[in-house]
C-alpha cells in the first residue's frame, strides 16, 4: 500500500471551513486510474447534518434511539441522502428486545413498619435504593414477602446462592405473593422466569452480599419474556425486607418491554470490484435518554459527508457505507448484519473501518490500536489491521497533530467483523473514561475530567460537539476511504499475498 499525503494540507479551524487535499500514490502499472483526488469537505455542512439529526430528535421525544420514530426518521434522511449521492440503498430489517422505563418505580414497606424506598431514576442520573430490571413487566402490586431459598447471613464467595434457580425452590409458594429472590449462580432472567411461572405477582432480586456484590443491583432480564414486576435492591435493602416474616410491600414498574422492528442502513457504490470491499460504518441510533450528537450522530454525519462526496466517482474497489441500529443495546445491528452474510459475503469485505463519537467535547484523538503496540487490554486485530492504524497514524503525523492510540475493547460495531477475521480500524475521541494529564497537554481541555460530561445523557446536544475534532477526524476518513478505494494492495493477508503472486509474474 502506498501512500502519499501532503505535509502541507490544512485543517481551518473548525468553525469555518475544512478543505482536505486527499493524495495517493499512482496505481502500481499504466491503469488509466487517478493518481490524485481532491474533495473538499465543509465543517458547515457536517455540522448542517448534526443539526439535522439533532432537528430528528426534538421532534421525536428527544431521542433517536433504536424502535423509536426518532431513529426510523434518522434511517430515512441517511437513505435519502444516500441515494441522492448514487448508492444502491439496503434497509435491512431486524427484531430486537426494546424496553424503556416510563416512569420512576416505587418499592414501599407496608406492614410492619411504613418505609418508602429511593428508586434509582429513569433519566439514569443517581443510584437509588432499588432499581427497575430492563426488561422487567408492568405492575403495581401491594402483597405479603414471601422468602426464597435466601442465604442470609451470605456465603463466603460470591453465587454460593441458588436462590429462585430451581422450579423446586419456590415449593410452597403461595400464588399472589412477592418472591424475595438473592443474586448468585443463575441469571436474573432465570430467577424471574421461575417467579412467575410458581404464579408471584412481583420480584425483588437482592444482591447477593459479599464484598463487591452489597450495593443497589442493577441488571437485565435479557429480554420481554417476564410480564411482572422486577427490581433490584442493596443486600442491606434485602436483608432488611427479609425480616420479620409476614412484611407487606408494594411494588410498582411502569415499563415498555417488547420486540420491535429496526432497520441498518446499507449503502453500495456503483463502482469497483465486488469481491473487494472496503466498509466503513458508524451506528445512527443513540441512547433513549438523548438526542445522541456526539454518540454517534458523529460518526454517522462524518461518513455520511464523505460517502456524499465519493459516491459518483469510479473507483477500483467497492465502498459501501453502513449505519448500524442498535448499537447502543449490545452492538445488534452489526452482530445480525455479520451473521446474515453467506460465508462468500463475508470474504468480500477485505477492510472495516469503525466511527464511533468522533468529536467529544473534550476529546482526544485516538486510533485503534491494530497491532497491540501499546500492550494494553485486547491482542491485535485481525491480519491487516496494523496496516489501518498506520495509515491514520500517517495522515495525523502528516498535520504534525499528536494522537494516541485506544484498545479493541469490544465496545463498539468493529466487534462482529474482528470476529470473523476482518481486518479493523477507525477512531474513537473518547466517551466516560477521564483525560490524562499527557493528554491534555497533546489535545487541550481539562485533565481529570470526561472526554464526554455528557455520555449517554440528555445534554448530548448539538452544543456537546468539537468543531476541531469533527473536523480533524472526518479529514483522516476521507482521506482512508480514498486511499482504500484505489489501493492494488488492500490490508489483509488475502489481498497482499494475490498482490505479490501478480508482482512475480510481471518480473
Amino acid at each position: 500500500m502506498r501512500i502519499t499525503l501532503h505535509r502541507g494540507a490544512g485543517i481551518a479551524t473548525a468553525a469555518v471551513a475544512l478543505v482536505l487535499p486527499l493524495a495517493l500514490a499512482g496505481p502500481a502499472s499504466a491503469d488509466p486510474d487517478p493518481t490524485q483526488l481532491t474533495k473538499t469537505i465543509s465543517a458547515p455542512a457536517l455540522k448542517q447534518r448534526l443539526q439535522k439529526l439533532q432537528q430528528i430528535a426534538d421532534a421525536n421525544g428527544g431521542t433517536r434511539a433504536a424502535g423509536t420514530s426518532g431513529h426510523d426518521a434518522s434511517r430515512d434522511y441517511v437513505a435519502g441522502e444516500l441515494k441522492k449521492a448514487g448508492y444502491k440503498v439496503t434497509i435491512q430489517p431486524f427484531e430486537f428486545p426494546f424496553f424503556t422505563e416510563n416512569t420512576n418505580a416505587l418499592l414501599q414497606q407496608i406492614s410492619p413498619e411504613p418505609k418508602v424506598y429511593t428508586p434509582t431514576p429513569i433519566d439514569g442520573s443517581s443510584v437509588g435504593e432499588f432499581a427497575t430490571m430492563t426488561y422487567s413487566g408492568s405492575g403495581d402490586v401491594t402483597a405479603p414477602l414471601q422468602n426464597v431459598d435466601l442465604m442470609i447471613p451470605p456465603g463466603p464467595t460470591p453465587s454460593s446462592s441458588t436462590s429462585g434457580c430451581e422450579a423446586s425452590d419456590f415449593a410452597g409458594f403461595t400464588p399472589g405473593n412477592i418472591a424475595l429472590l438473592q443474586r448468585g449462580t443463575c441469571a436474573f432472567q432465570a430467577k424471574a422466569e421461575n417467579a412467575q411461572a410458581a404464579g408471584a405477582a412481583g420480584a425483588i432480586i437482592l444482591n447477593e452480599g459479599q464484598e463487591g456484590r452489597t450495593e443497589t443491583l442493577q441488571g437485565t432480564l435479557g429480554g420481554p419474556t417476564v410480564t411482572i414486576p422486577v427490581v433490584g435492591v442493596s443486600f442491606a435493602v434485602g436483608e432488611e425486607l427479609a425480616s420479620p416474616a409476614g412484611t407487606v410491600v408494594r411494588l410498582k414498574t411502569d415499563t415498555t418491554s417488547e420486540l420491535r422492528t429496526t432497520h441498518n442502513v446499507i449503502a453500495d457504490s456503483k463502482w469497483g470490484d465486488a469481491n473487494k470491499v472496503v466498509q466503513l460504518g458508524a451506528h445512527l441510533d443513540s441512547v433513549l435518554a438523548g438526542p445522541g450528537i456526539n454518540d454517534n450522530g458523529s460518526g454517522s454525519a462524518a461518513i455520511l459527508e464523505v460517502a456524499s462526496k465519493l459516491g459518483k466517482i469510479p473507483t477500483r474497489n467497492k465502498l459501501r457505507f453502513s449505519f448500524w441500529s442498535a448499537e447502543e443495546l449490545g452492538l445488534l445491528g452489526s452482530e445480525h448484519y455479520v451473521a446474515s452474510l453467506s460465508p462468500e459475503e463475508r470474504a468480500k469485505i477485505k477492510l472495516y473501518l469503525n466511527f464511533d463519537m468522533v468529536a467529544s467535547p473534550n476529546y482526544a484523538l485516538k486510533i485503534y490500536d491494530g497491532d497491540d503496540s501499546d500492550a494494553t487490554g485486547a491482542p491485535a486485530g485481525p491480519a491487516g489491521s496494523d496496516e489501518i492504524e498506520k495509515l491514520f497514524e500517517k495522515y495525523f503525523d502528516a498535520l504534525r497533530q499528536g494522537h494516541v492510540g485506544t484498545d479493541f475493547d469490544g465496545r463498539s460495531d468493529y466487534g462482529p467483523f474482528m470476529d470473523t477475521g476482518i481486518a479493523s480500524g477507525g477512531l474513537f475521541t473518547g466517551a466516560e473514561g477521564v483525560k490524562t494529564p499527557e493528554e491534555q497537554a497533546m489535545f487541550g481541555g481539562t485533565a481529570g475530567q470526561a472526554y464526554d460530561a455528557c455520555y449517554h445523557q440528555a445534554c448530548d446536544t448539538i452544543a456537546n460537539i468539537n468543531d476541531k475534532a469533527l473536523a480533524l477526524n472526518t479529514g483522516a476518513i476521507a482521506t482512508a476511504a480514498v486511499v482504500y478505494a484505489f489501493s492494488r494492495d488492500l490490508p489483509g493477508p488475502d489481498t497482499r499475498a494475490t498482490t505479490a503472486a501478480r508482482n512475480a509474474t510481471q518480473r
